[in-house]
């Protein structure tokens, strides 16, 4: 008989959670987001059918307004602040999914482990599956949750910015691994944000996000995870810094390091929306 609770901590099954939709000590979060040029929007589509419950985390306003970089991390103060808005508090489990199947519910579950909250998981199959097994869902205005205390202790360990980049890339101490799709990472597709050059950080390797997945959007077991980074060129044994477009998919690499108990990874917060924008940073296309 399957787990409900899947048994690497940080993934739950539609069953667990259909089970659990009453829990007092439970929050549902819709992290939905998109690219620029999917067409798709993740609050309206909030708005038409959602998880019962579930808040809705904007990532584009949950974030450092001062930057000029999409998304990046916001302060601890203003994301605890945002967090007790939204009924997320101290003690509760959070579990986060997102209308894509695995897309960005990966970057918000890294953003709540990054400010100290670890008792958070990933619905395993997202929205798409939910939907698949016919569970309930509501739509319209959600009710607001009553607000709860969160404190946010900000872990620097698992942020890179651009001058690690160039000490990896210079050292050696630590692999890069680009989640972008193997068009992207080899400059033979446009980025999707205009004045992107195309390529990668020298040296990177190349392990595009949906190698991760299986074809209905879980997550693939622990095993397979391992050889898909091995085949890649990365060394599970050693330091890895995930990177992408701008830092969401890569919290998806980072969840698969996690799954086969690599802990010594860490994510580059601007990723590509920072360095290929850059004229001086150094660049390869093969």
């Amino acid at each position: 008989m399957p787990t409900l609770l899947d048994e690497r901590e940080n993934l739950v099954s539609t069953q667990w959670l259909e089970q659990r939709l009453e829990a007092p000590d439970i929050v549902i979060v819709d992290a939905s987001y998109y690219l620029p040029d999917a067409g798709r929007n993740g609050r309206e589509e909030y708005d038409e059918q959602r998880i019962p419950g579930a808040v809705f985390f904007d990532i584009d306003d949950i974030s450092d307004e001062t930057s000029n970089l999409p998304h990046t991390m916001p302060p601890p103060e203003k994301f605890s602040s945002r967090m007790r808005k939204m009924g997320i508090g101290d003690g509760m489990r959070v579990v986060v999914y997102d209308g894509a199947g695995l897309f960005s519910a990966a970057r918000v579950w890294w953003m709540f482990r990054t400010f100290g909250h670890s008792d958070v998981a990933i619905l395993d199959g997202g929205f798409p599956k939910w939907l698949a097994e016919n569970r309930p869902v509501e739509d319209g205005p959600a009710m607001a949750r009553q607000p709860r205390h969160m404190s946010a202790r900000y872990s620097a360990s698992s942020v890179r910015d651009k001058q690690d980049i160039y000490n990896a890339i210079n050292s050696g101490s630590q692999q890069i691994a680009d989640a972008r799709s193997p068009a992207r990472f080899s400059a033979q597709e446009p980025e999707p944000r205009a004045g992107m050059r195309g390529g990668h950080m020298p040296g990177a390797r190349n392990v595009h996000y949906k190698t991760l997945l299986n074809d209905d959007g879980t997550v693939k077991s622990t095993d397979a995870i391992a050889r898909v980074f091995e085949e890649a060129g990365i060394d599970v044994a050693k330091p890895v810094i995930t990177s992408c477009g701008s830092g969401v998919t890569a919290a998806i690499l980072t969840l698969g390091l996690t799954l086969v108990g690599h802990n010594a990874n860490s994510l580059y917060d601007g990723s590509w929306a920072e360095w290929g924008s850059d004229p001086d940073t150094p660049i390869e296309t093969d």
